[in-house]
């Protein structure tokens, strides 16, 4: 006698060795012997053999359709031996038995497992579902099969087109977009940015970094749509000055000046700060907009403003222009002893805006020790600079790094590569400048002195804070350790951060009388708080991956593949002439500050690496292709 029974959710066959009436010894047919309970055996025949029993019953399911067996199978449910007799219309023999059996088990979209051997016929209606999700499964394999094969052959499937930039930065692993994409990068060995690109989805390389950002930070877009124009200020005074602005050439967002003007054996200084604060309040269409984006992002050959053009238009303190202005005033002694300070909200004339390109070569370290040539606003600016001398010397502590360079990026848009728009020029500024120096003593001293006021008059505000090293922001006034002052209130940019235009705010407020915005404890204060510390880090995290593409692009440009740098620390380097570091695991142990030439073997600028190795050692202005010529070496 054989059996067939159910083990684990498969259908097997073995010959009787041992019958227990609760447990059979069974030997299948491969000569494993095993025990099987009663209550699992299926079906009892003599013929065919337990070897053939399945081999034959799956040829005969073949046969049988199953679509025809659910019309003709009954409401109630049934065990498969009834449903054989009745679908054969004789006594079935072991063979169709397991047919049956087999055919019922294999669709269960069909019919509905009830209990070992038994099952039940879907409803019309859960079956026509089923088959019409089997169908949208069907045509979604062939979709993918197609998408497959398109992107194989570096075509861009139509479905991707609205959504790529989804494909690219987020990918939603339930379309079947992403499954074709994700299978053909399998197939080809391409990461995802690299196929799109081969298959021309990409404009530039570019655009795929810039894309990135914009698709997490401003997935509406960038611009601003229709918005309420800012108020004119109420009737200001006309403040008795003439204030002048010192900014790098590409800014337009002109925060502050600054003002001169004798005063008996004195001067009194101005430091005027733009006051666009004056011209919406908290809670309207133009905070919001400020308050969603926080902050201005920088990065190489562009920037997207945290105001609307026209409202940085009407309070930036361009050449030319009156503008309202929060006005803090010191009264200099003869020896530039802080005698008074006092702030106003007031109209400030701007007569000039200075640009560091065409001030630093005639005001510089060498020209404010020998007297230098004469220039508009060499007196005023040589004042300040004595002043900022004196300021920072109170303090303590240097306004400025010393010996550090900044690097800037100028990118003509115009010109055009084989690796995409843009030409990029990286100059060099060496940090610490007299003019440097001057801007930060007199933003040192607006920004403690206002946090200073806000503070004594129980006026919450935003401040940065540094203490054991750790700079934090808070909104109760902290000594910041790294400038030697009691408090640091950020409030001297108001047209592109948050936190100074809420500072801009409660300072207005307390200067009118009025009650402040933002009370004590105020929670909108420390969730605006919060969201600028994590969204300015990342603008400036941004920023960093924006200039290291464009020192790429600059090495490609320029076609340097062997550049000097200098070594920082193991084996970490930067190059000399752009702010590029770089990891060479080739470097051999060197100290910091040796001069190496490196090997630029590949560019990714997808991927924003490189493969660099060292290329040697070298000495004093010896250049990196120096080192490698012969003919120098010998001499």
């Amino acid at each position: 006698m054989n059996v067939l029974f159910e083990e684990d959710g498969a259908f097997k066959t073995g010959t009787v060795l041992a019958d227990n009436l609760a447990s059979l010894q069974v030997e299948t047919p491969h000569g494993k012997r095993a025990k099987i309970k009663a209550a699992s055996v299926l079906l009892r025949f003599a013929e065919p053999s337990a070897a053939a029993l399945l081999e034959r019953a799956d040829a005969e399911a073949e046969g049988i359709d199953t679509d025809f067996l659910w019309e003709v199978s009954g409401e109630a449910e049934f065990s498969f031996d009834e449903l054989a007799l009745e679908y054969f219309g004789h006594p079935p023999q072991p063979v169709e038995s397991a047919a049956i059996l087999l055919r019922l088990h294999g669709a269960p979209i069909y019919f509905h497992r009830k209990g070992k051997g038994r099952f039940r016929k879907a409803p019309p209606d859960i079956l026509k579902a089923a088959l019409a999700g089997l169908e949208k499964k069907r045509q979604q394999a062939l979709a993918i099969e197609r998408m497959v094969q398109d992107l194989k052959e570096s075509r861009l499937p139509d479905e991707f087109g609205p959504l790529l930039a989804q494909l690219l930065y987020k990918p939603d692993r339930n379309r079947i977009e992403t499954k074709a994409l994700e299978l053909a990068c399998g197939e080809t060995g391409l990461s995802v940015p690299r196929l799109l690109e081969r298959c021309g989805a990409l404009a530039s390389s570019h655009d795929y970094h810039f894309g990135r950002f914009l698709f997490e930070y401003f997935p509406d877009g960038t611009g601003f749509g229709p918005v309420a124009a800012a108020a004119q200020p109420e009737e200001l005074p006309r403040a008795q000055v003439a204030a002048f602005s010192i900014d790098d050439a590409a800014t337009t967002e002109i925060d502050d000046a600054f003002s001169v003007t004798p005063e008996g054996d004195g001067w009194r200084i101005g430091i005027h700060i733009a006051a666009p604060g004056l011209g919406f309040a908290p809670g309207s269409d133009l905070d919001a907009i400020a308050r969603r984006r926080l902050s201005t992002v920088y990065m190489p050959g562009n920037k997207i403003t945290m105001l609307p053009d026209e409202v940085v238009d009407r309070f930036t303190l361009s050449s030319g222009s009156t503008r309202p202005a929060i006005s803090l005033y010191l009264r200099l002694g003869s020896d530039l002893t802080i005698l008074g300070r006092e702030t106003r909200i007031e109209q400030v004339p701007v007569v000039a805006n200075l640009r560091h390109h065409d001030i630093e070569p005639v005001f510089n370290e060498q020209t404010v020790s020998s007297g230098g040539p004469d220039f508009p606003f060499k007196r005023e600016l040589t004042l300040l600079w004595e002043l900022a001398c004196v300021l920072e010397a109170g303090r303590g502590k240097p306004s400025a790094n010393q010996n550090m360079t900044d690097f800037n990026f100028s990118v003509d848009w115009e010109a055009r590569s084989e690796h995409g728009p843009g030409r990029v020029t990286i100059s060099q500024r060496s940090r610490g400048s007299p003019l440097d120096k001057l801007v930060a003593e007199m933003m040192i001293v607006a920004n403690s002195t206002w946090g200073r006021q806000l503070s004594e008059a129980g006026i919450p505000a935003i401040y940065r804070a540094q203490t054991g090293g750790k700079v934090r922001m808070t909104t109760v006034a902290a000594p910041h350790e790294g400038l030697g002052v009691d408090q640091y209130a950020w409030s001297s940019s108001p047209l592109r951060r948050y936190v100074d235009l809420i500072n801009q705010w409660q300072l207005a407020a307390l200067l009118r009388g009025e009650a402040p915005p933002f009370p004590p404890r105020s929670e909108q204060l420390l969730a605006a708080m919060r969201d600028f510390e994590l969204t300015y880090a990342a603008y400036a995290e941004f920023q960093r991956q924006m200039e290291r593409y464009w020192c790429l692009r600059w090495l490609l440009q320029e076609g340097d593949m062997r550049p000097p740098a200098r070594v920082l620390r193991e084996n970490l380097v930067r190059l000399e002439a752009i702010p590029l570091y770089l990891r060479v695991p080739s470097l051999p142990a060197s100290e910091s500050g040796t001069r190496v030439a490196l090997d630029i073997a590949r560019i990714d600028l997808l991927d924003l690496e490189t493969d660099a190795r060292f290329g040697g050692a070298l000495s004093g202005d010896e250049s990196a292709h120096q080192a490698d010529d012969p003919a120098h070496a010998a001499g």
